[in-house]
């Protein structure tokens, strides 16, 4: 799952990047507005952390472009201990929650998880096409019953397929999600494919369905 931390505190993001990406998260992060706007105008991410003051401009108008350019996207406020009408200001914006300075990781990773599976997972714990299944507070994924075992790479490529089932999705934007940001600089995503492969056949491997189909030139969709 990938994370956007928009937020100028350096030594904050750095402790907020090395924990939440010890649970698995693939972290990116805006220190100003304007870093923040260039990342939210390219990049899609699933779920937003936004502190609302940001040198450069006010956090409150990034609301407007998220709920623009990334609607699907959930939104998490981070704001000062005493700013109430900014928390309710977020929150009428669309928002979709919000934590106070100073807090603890323990509560901003279950945060996290709470707003993800409210956006993403239908309000529970797994996911589930047809005899697929993820649990994603274990990150255990079971087809036809029988766990799977999976590199964290193809764990990460079926979650973002069964999150985005039935659409199209290109390989420039796995890679994206995958590997983050930065490696849409690379001179091609052949890569992408041996890493699909791969998990095409576990799933087989399992009498799972093959329902990662290939659109020659354009990249994958997941679909029956």
């Amino acid at each position: 799952m990938k994370i956007l931390i928009i937020e100028d505190e350096k030594d904050l993001v750095e402790i907020m990047n090395n924990y939440l990406g010890s649970e698995g998260f693939l972290c990116e992060s805006a220190s100003s507005y304007f870093e923040a706007e260039d990342s939210l105008s390219v990049f899609k991410y699933d779920i937003i952390i936004l502190d609302l003051t940001l040198p450069g401009g006010d956090g409150l108008d990034l609301i407007k472009l998220i709920k623009e350019r990334n609607k699907e996207a959930g939104l998490l406020i981070v704001s000062a201990k005493n700013s109430l009408d900014d928390k309710i200001k977020g929150l009428d914006m669309g928002a979709d929650d919000y934590i106070s300075k100073p807090f603890h990781l323990a509560e901003l990773n279950s945060r996290i998880k709470s707003l993800a599976r409210r956006r993403h997972f239908d309000g529970t714990n797994e996911l589930i096409f047809n005899e697929i299944k993820i649990n994603v507070e274990s990150n255990e994924i079971s087809v036809n019953g029988e766990i799977i075992d999976l590199t964290k790479t193809e764990y990460d490529i079926l979650l973002y397929f069964m999150v985005n089932r039935n659409k199209l999705i290109t390989r420039e934007s796995i890679a994206e999600h995958v590997w983050g940001d930065s490696i849409s600089y690379a001179d091609n995503f052949d890569f992408v494919y041996s890493h699909i492969k791969n998990l095409r056949k576990k799933i087989r491997q399992k009498n799972g369905g093959n329902y990662i189909h290939n659109l020659y030139g354009i990249g994958y969709k997941f679909s029956d």
